[in-house]
């Protein structure tokens, strides 16, 4: 399919150009110094909470590649895994290069003033994130249904993540952070586009 293939060309790019900025996560200062977030800021939170949205998808990414042997669904899927896995080694790598934890006593979201939008009802942590129960019933379906329930839940996941992201974009401060987050949105907004035909050519449309 012409249109994952451009979706992994674009993301082969940004987890290229992501990879660039890893050793320059801080920003420089006017005394000549780096400057380097608090653990509070919306920085470090967007670092966090986003490391974790990532690691699901690429849970989800990989159940589905073993429930079906299409190959444009198992190339997406490998696409989102290998770049949201490149990804989360960036956030969690500022994370220790700013010298700052990676897990907080905070809700998450709190960094965007929406500390209290996710129960975490059996494990959805974050507004998109699958349930428990959701990841049990796609590791149980093959075929079709597995390939519609995937893009489903990862369509869903897109949504969420690319709120999140557009929050670092408006409220972090580290450059090359904004630029990754910034990233993140256009990637996985083509994603959606992506998905949405997909879920069509199976008889099937997202969720509401």
């Amino acid at each position: 399919m012409r249109s994952v293939l451009i979706a992994g060309s674009a993301v082969a790019v940004l987890v290229a150009a992501g990879a660039i900025t890893y050793a320059v996560a801080g920003e420089d200062n006017d005394r000549g110094g780096v400057t380097v977030p608090s653990a509070d800021s919306a920085d470090a939170g967007f670092a966090r909470d986003m490391a974790v949205h990532h690691q699901q998808a690429v849970e989800m990414s990989y159940i589905v590649r073993d429930r079906t042997k299409d190959t444009d669904v198992r190339r997406l899927a490998y696409d989102i895994a290998q770049t949201q896995a490149n990804q989360r080694g960036m956030l969690l790598g500022w994370l220790d290069l700013w010298g700052l934890p990676k897990v907080s006593a905070d809700p998450p979201m709190t960094w965007m003033g929406m500390g209290d939008m996710a129960s975490g009802k059996d494990g959805a942590l974050m507004p998109g994130m699958a349930t428990n129960t959701e990841l049990k019933k796609l590791g149980t379906l093959n075929g079709k249904q597995a390939e519609i329930f995937y893009l489903q839940l990862m369509t869903d996941h897109h949504k969420g993540g690319i709120h999140m992201a557009e929050g670092c974009v408006a409220k972090c401060t580290v450059t090359v952070e904004k630029n990754l987050a910034q990233g993140m949105v256009d990637a996985q907004q083509s994603e959606l586009t992506t998905m949405a035909q997909m879920l069509k050519e199976r008889g099937a449309e997202p969720r509401a």
